[in-house]
């Protein structure tokens, strides 16, 4: 049955149109982290940043039960299993991926809603 975290969702929806309505940086991952903080402390966007859910999986942000990964490059498939890998915890209760990778996405991943945001769209 699908998770259903209310709050994750519309801070999900939020996060997409921030990011679909603003220049980040392109250049180096570290330098779009920044950015997108930045951008989530002037919405009022409580997070923590690189929240290690385990030795191996920390995502870039977690705001209550989201879990928020930024890619600006890599593969599609090892950026899909690490997204898998965060559906595991109990704590993530949405997933959300902020990518210039051109790729598609399901609407869950083991049973945890996944939504995407495109870091290109603020550049058209």
């Amino acid at each position: 049955m699908l998770v259903s975290d209310p709050a994750a969702q519309a801070t999900a929806a939020r996060i997409v149109e921030i990011v679909e309505r603003n220049r980040l940086p392109l250049s180096n991952e570290k330098a779009t982290q920044a950015a997108l903080a930045e951008l989530l402390k002037a919405a009022g966007i409580e997070h923590e940043r690189e929240c290690r859910l385990s030795g191996k999986d920390i995502p870039d942000f977690m705001i209550g039960g989201l879990a928020v990964e930024l890619k600006i490059k890599g593969g599609k498939m090892d950026i899909y299993r690490q997204l898998k890998r965060y559906a595991e915890h109990d704590r993530v209760t949405r997933l959300l991926l902020v990518t210039g990778v051109a790729m598609g996405l399901p609407g869950d991943i083991l049973n945890k809603p996944a939504t995407m945001a495109s870091l290109s769209r603020g550049w058209l």
